[in-house]
């Protein structure tokens, strides 16, 4: 090397001096630097609201978790109502008459003719809707498509392709009737000739 080039080289520094030169960087960074703006502006009046709304975004988001494991262990339930009911005594329905007190709560007409009373079910055989009794003419008519059956039950008009069903009717112990939906009894069948599908009177 000649006496140029020496001259000309910057003088060396100390082991140590080059050790320590990126440690006083980080040092003067984490001394001198600010905070980062979030944690330099939050204040106690601030921090209790963002405390506040972060309870509530968890205390939202366990009880959702718990309902969809509580669903699991309460399973949807129908309430239907009983299908064994007491109609009251065979002297409270008059003879030729459709007694439709039940028909809302259970579907089932009582009607009453001159040698037994019967229990049929309001449930139109042709696609399930509910007939109505018209008493001026004297038949059970779907306002759905057109269906008509007599006061037996037997179909006579429209797309229904057989009659009303019957339930299983008896005289309980008290005197009473007792209607059994779990039996049914259906025409086209000879069901009905069976002593479950009418009371004597």
């Amino acid at each position: 090397m000649t006496d140029t080039e020496k001259s000309a080289s910057p003088p060396a520094q100390p082991d140590s001096m080059v050790a320590s030169a990126p440690t006083r960087r980080a040092e003067a960074l984490l001394a001198g630097a600010a905070l980062p703006p979030l944690t330099a502006k939050t204040t106690r009046r601030g921090f209790f609201p963002l405390l506040g709304a972060a309870w509530l975004v968890f205390t939202a988001g366990a009880a959702l978790i718990g309902t969809t494991i509580g669903r699991f262990f309460f399973p949807n339930v129908l309430f239907e109502p009983p299908s064994t009911f007491k109609a009251g005594f065979p002297s409270e329905y008059e003879v030729g008459q459709v007694d439709e007190r039940f028909k809302a709560k259970f579907g089932v007409w009582i009607v009453r003719d001159e040698h037994s009373i019967y229990a049929l079910n309001s449930t139109c055989t042709h696609l399930g809707c509910p007939p109505n009794w018209l008493v001026a003419e004297r038949k059970f008519k779907c306002p759905c498509h057109g269906s008509g059956f007599y006061i037996t039950g037997i179909n006579f008009e429209g797309p229904a392709p057989r009659p009303l069903e019957r339930y299983k009717i008896l005289v309980g112990d008290d005197g009473q009737l007792v209607i059994d939906k779990n039996q049914k009894f259906q025409y086209e069948k000879g069901q009905w000739t069976n002593p479950d599908a009418f009371v004597k009177v």
